[in-house]
C-alpha cells in the first residue's frame, strides 16, 4: 500500500495520483497542504525537510519531488513496456519529453499564467506579463503539437511517463478562463487523455477553492 501526502488540488499531486492510477497501485492518499495544513508539523518536516507536497512513502522508502515519484513508481512498478522502456535508448526518449514537460511546460504555466489568473485577484494582476505568458506557452504547445504530428501519445502509439508529466497541465489550460489560440493537434491529445479513467479521477479536479477573492 502506497501512501501520498498531498491534497487533490495541487497539480504536482495530481501527476502522481494519475501515476498511480494508470498503474493500478494500491493507495491511500492523505490531504496535506494549503487548506489543509500540516506541513509545518515535526512528522512531516521527517518525511520532507523542503515541507512540500507530494510525498510518497513505499513502505519504508519516503520520496519527494512529482518528477523523482513518477520515476521511480514506473521503475518499480512497470514490466519495461512502452510507459518506462527497459531498453535506455527508448527510455531517454520518453525522459527526454518528460524532462521537457516538467522544466520547460510547466515553468511556463504554473505560476506564469495559472497563478497569476487563479490565484490572484483582478486588482493585483498584471495583464500584460499575462498576456506575454499565454503567448510564450502556446509557442511551447506549437512544440507539442509538432511531436504529437501523427502520434495519439507524445512518444509514439502507446501512452508513457511523458504523457503525465505533460498532459497533467491541460486540464487547467483548457479549463480557465484566458483566450486560447486555436492548436487542433494538442486539443485532440488533450480529448484522449480525458478519456482515460485515471485521468478523469484524479487530474479532472476542480480548482475554485484556490481562486483567490476577486480573480
Amino acid at each position: 500500500m502506497l501512501t501520498i501526502y498531498g491534497r487533490a488540488t495541487s497539480s504536482n499531486v495530481q501527476l502522481v495520483m494519475w501515476a498511480v492510477g494508470e498503474l493500478g497501485l494500491p493507495h491511500d492518499r492523505l490531504d496535506f497542504g494549503h487548506l489543509h495544513g500540516g506541513l509545518d508539523t515535526p512528522d512531516f518536516g521527517a518525511l520532507n525537510p523542503h515541507r512540500k507536497i507530494p510525498v510518497l512513502r513505499d513502505g519504508e522508502l519516503v520520496i519527494w519531488e512529482s518528477a523523482a515519484i513518477l520515476r521511480y513508481l514506473a521503475a518499480r512498478y512497470c514490466d519495461g513496456g512502452a510507459f518506462w522502456p527497459a531498453d535506455p535508448v527508448a527510455r531517454a526518449r520518453v525522459d527526454m519529453w518528460a524532462e521537457w514537460g516538467k522544466n520547460e511546460l510547466c515553468q511556463a504555466f504554473t505560476v506564469p499564467i495559472f497563478w497569476a489568473r487563479v490565484r490572484t485577484a483582478a486588482a493585483d494582476r498584471d495583464e500584460a506579463a499575462l498576456t506575454r505568458a499565454i503567448a510564450r506557452f502556446e509557442t511551447y504547445l506549437g512544440h507539442l503539437a509538432d511531436q504529437l504530428n501523427g502520434r495519439p501519445f507524445v512518444c509514439g502509439q502507446a501512452f508513457s511517463a511523458a504523457d503525465i508529466m505533460i498532459g497533467h497541465l491541460l486540464f487547467r489550460w483548457f479549463t480557465m478562463d484566458i483566450p486560447r489560440a486555436a492548436n487542433p493537434a494538442v486539443e485532440a491529445y488533450y480529448e484522449r487523455l480525458a478519456e482515460r479513467p485515471a485521468y478523469r479521477d484524479h487530474v479532472m479536479v476542480p480548482y475554485d477553492i484556490l481562486r483567490a477573492e476577486g480573480a
